[in-house]
């Protein structure tokens, strides 16, 4: 399970486990729990793949694990959210890029992988909207910790929400523009690699799946 994975994941997983292990040494709980939920977060998609038995891709795996780690460990411990302007902005747009793809493969399993039978703006626009239903879960998950916990997750509050919403728009876009141009034969490059090796590696759910 853990021996397939790219060396990037396997690299960030190990510097998490370090930094935990050392945070706890120096009894910097705070930072230990933040680096052990980021692990804990970033390896959970592995067991529920395998509970499910569904073969994730590797590369998918790393960019998970990539995002995982730059929105908690990199965005909290050491403040990203506040040293870089645009690192929210960054972390809500390949969320919402993955999301959208997650959107299309859900959609595609649905017509078993007939690339043919399945309606190329139908497909698009759910894997829109499962994005863009995603992105508006966590506004609402971030001003509930904000009312609750006295928080601030929203930042700026409106301008904050709505900034996020619009960028999740936008890449929740791109990636339903992705799956568009994988049905109509156009997609190219890393979009196609992707969904290809998630079709070959679970059959079950494409039995109609022609290359």
């Amino acid at each position: 399970m853990f021996s397939e994975q790219t060396w990037l994941a396997r690299i960030i997983w190990g510097a998490l486990l370090v930094v935990a292990l050392w945070a706890l040494v120096e009894w910097q709980l705070e930072l230990a729990f933040v680096a052990l939920a980021t692990l804990a977060l970033s390896v959970a998609p592995l067991f529920v793949a395998r509970w499910a038995d569904i073969r994730v891709p590797p590369s998918f795996i790393a960019a998970l694990v990539i995002f995982v780690a730059g929105t908690l460990f990199l965005g909290e411990v050491f403040d990203f959210y506040e040293r870089l302007w645009w690192w929210d902005m960054a972390m809500h747009a390949s969320s919402a890029v993955g999301f959208g793809l997650i959107g299309f493969v859900l959609m595609f399993i649905m017509f078993q992988g007939d690339r043919f039978a399945a309606p190329p703006i139908a497909v698009a626009f759910f894997a829109f909207c499962f994005a863009m239903t995603i992105g508006v879960l966590w506004e609402i998950f971030e001003f509930g910790m904000d009312q609750t916990f006295g928080m601030n997750m929203q930042k700026s509050g409106l301008m904050d929400t709505m900034g996020d919403l619009i960028v999740d728009m936008i890449g929740a876009m791109i990636g339903a523009a992705s799956g568009f141009a994988y049905l109509k034969g156009q997609a190219r490059g890393g979009v196609q690699q992707l969904i290809d090796e998630f079709v070959e590696r679970n059959p079950r759910f494409f039995k109609r799946w022609k290359k």
